[in-house]
Formats: structure tokens, sequence, C-alpha cells
């Protein structure tokens, strides 16, 4: 590898610093409150997603850490430096939105290099990088080429070469795939997280696709109605939930109302009905929300046997390809369903089976209601 490949393709962090952190930030839009006290810290060379549904502030706090918006209150810092207030090109990021913005008349080398000729490179250089970028996203042979031959896929590659091409210290990405089809977007899922590997730059990724901030991210925040409910790995996101609306939104999770005993610990004791079921969670005695992922319902057929174990009726079984959905009845009318993987064949139960529902202590968590 040449100097010029490893300016690109830069090695991973060796210093621990956040590449971006918010400190309290607020965004306001006349009576609006778009961003509510936001503190977030994102670790230099890593991939951190934010999601969230429309409206819930991940794209305006994408905008603000860009300099495209200017923080109500708080404090923005890239690296040691604080950038409250500075314009986006005084900030060494760059963006890649939902729509590309390729210009439509120039080729595809032109359109990579533009950043570069506006800041003075040109000839040999110029060129070298370019055609550097376009092998890493691999696109290489296709400079001559204009946007319109090309498909959506490449052109979101385009995008990104123009973007990385300058070498930012963080990457940021509003929803990039939304506009390509399902196959493609899970393809370049993948593609787009070794391209990330590879590079070892910050990536800053906006979505609302729940599939891609737990296949793509390192870290994620959750965010609801401009404040952030919940951040840490996709694996803790997942099966540690903060709140129902975390374990609700990200993901499919069985929600069912029960009272809880004082726990400890970690571990307590939850009243579902007529049954004693231990759960996992701390907190006061009181009306909770139990949380269980469907993956983690285990049901049988025949009478309950064994700890976490109540009986159900089958209301429904749905075969979705390698797995099937068990939808079930509880005797307190509460609907749950589980999720089966179709090893030996999908289970045939018709609706009105009796049947046993485990919920193992160790997935099922006990959440303020």
């Amino acid at each position: 590898m040449t100097v010029e490949d490893r300016e690109i393709t830069r090695p991973r962090a060796q210093a621990t610093r956040p590449d971006v952190r918010l400190e309290r930030v607020t965004k306001r839009f006349d009576d609006v409150v778009a961003v509510d006290d936001v503190s977030l810290a994102v670790e230099h060379g890593s991939f951190f997603a934010m999601l969230g549904p429309s409206g819930c502030g991940k794209t305006t706090t994408l905008r603000m850490i860009g300099g495209f918006e200017q923080p109500t209150a708080g404090a923005i810092y890239l690296g040691d430096r604080e950038v409250t207030g500075l314009p986006p090109y005084r900030r060494d990021v760059n963006t890649v939105f939902q729509s590309y913005a390729l210009f439509p008349h120039l080729s595809i080398f032109e359109n990579v290099a533009f950043g570069l000729r506006r800041k003075g490179l040109r000839g040999v250089q110029l060129r070298g990088r370019v055609e550097r970028i376009l092998e890493l996203v691999e696109l290489g042979g296709y400079g001559r080429r204009k946007p319109r031959q090309l498909s959506g896929g490449q052109q979101q590659r385009v995008a990104l070469a123009r973007a990385l091409v300058l070498k930012p210290s963080v990457l940021l990405l509003d929803e990039p795939l939304g506009a390509l089809d399902a196959k493609l977007r899970k393809y370049l899922q993948a593609d787009l997280h070794a391209l990330q590997r590879e590079v070892g730059i910050t990536f800053i990724y906006v979505t609302h696709d729940q599939e891609e901030a737990l296949t793509m991210s390192d870290r994620l925040a959750v965010m609801d109605d401009g404040r952030v409910a919940q951040v840490g790995s996709p694996t803790e996101v997942y099966e540690q939930p903060a709140t129902a609306y975390v374990a609700d939104f990200l993901g499919v999770a069985n929600l069912v109302a029960a009272t809880g005993e004082h726990g400890s610990n970690g571990r307590r004791q939850v009243h579902l009905g007529d049954f004693l079921l231990d759960a996992v969670g701390d907190g006061p005695a009181g009306p909770v929300k139990l949380v269980i992922r469907p993956e983690r319902v285990r049901v049988s057929p025949g009478e309950p046997s064994g700890p976490n174990c109540v009986p159900a009726m089958v209301e429904r079984v749905v075969y979705v390809g390698a797995t099937t959905q068990v939808h079930v009845r509880l005797p307190g009318g509460e609907a749950i369903q589980a999720l089966t993987a179709n090893h030996d064949g999908r289970p045939e139960w018709p609706a009105g089976t009796p049947v046993g529902v485990t919920l193992p202590a160790d997935a099922l968590r006990a959440l303020p209601a």
C-alpha cells in the first residue's frame, strides 16, 4: 500500500477521545422543540446510528453536527474543538444525503473530483486520489460515465466517494439508502459497513430502519420526541431495552401488563394474572410492562410444565419461510407471539389448541409502566 493509499484508508482509532460530542443540545423552531437537551459522545472510528420514527429529532441532530442548523442551546464539539455556530465549510465533516445531488452534466470522475478542485488540487495528485477512491467503492473504470448511466446503488457509491475523497474526520449519512429497493438496500448495508471498516472514518448514520441500525452500527441511539431514549450497542439495546418505547420500536416485542414486586440485583418477581414469574429488572413494586422477544418465547403442546411456564391457547399459526409465527392468548386475555425456526417442519396447531408457553426469566424484562 502506498502513502497515498494510507491517506484514504487511514488506520482505525488509537485515540480514545470522541470524534463528536454533544453537550445538552436543544433546538427549537418557534414553539416546537425538535431536539430536547441531548448529550451524546461518538467514539473515533466507530459506526454510530441514530434511530427513530419521523419527527423524533434525529435528522435535526445530524444537521446541527454538520452545521446546517445551529442549536438554540448547548455545545457541539468535533474532537477537542467546539464548532457551535460555525458554518459547514469550517467543520471537518462531510454529508451524504438521501438525494445524492450528483451533477448530471459532469462525469463520475468530475463529480468525485469537484471538492478536490475547489481545494486547489490538480494534475496527477488529483487523478490519483479520485481513481483510488473509485476503486475503493468498486467503481473503478466508471469515471467517464454520467450519473444517468448508473444504477441507484452505483449513484449512491459515487456520492460516498465524493464525500470520502476529501478525507473528513466524520462522515454524516442522512438515510442514504432510503431511495433504493429492499433487496439492494440489504446488499448495500453490508457493503457500507465494510467500507467504514476499511477507511476507519467515523460514520454517523440516521435511519428509521431498525434492521439497518442493528446490522451496521457499533453503537446506536434510539430517539423519542427529541430526546435520547437509550444509547448502547445493538445487542444491549435490543436485548436490554431501557423502556417499553425502545422495546416496541426496535424490532418485534411482546408487551404485557403485569404487577411487579420490589427487585434488587437485577432480579424480581412479577404477577401475570394468577401466575408468579421470575423476571429481569430492578425497581419498585407496582405496575410494570413485561417485555420478551418472540424468538425467546417457547411453545409446547399440552399442559404447562417447568419454571415460568403458563397455559395458553393457539389463535393462529403463520408460516413465514424459515420461521413460523405462533400467536397465542394467555389466560388473562393477553396476546403474544412466538417465533420458531422451521428446522423439522412447521408446527401444525389448529386454532384452539391448548399449549404451554415458557417465558425464560433471563429474557423476560420488567420495565416501568
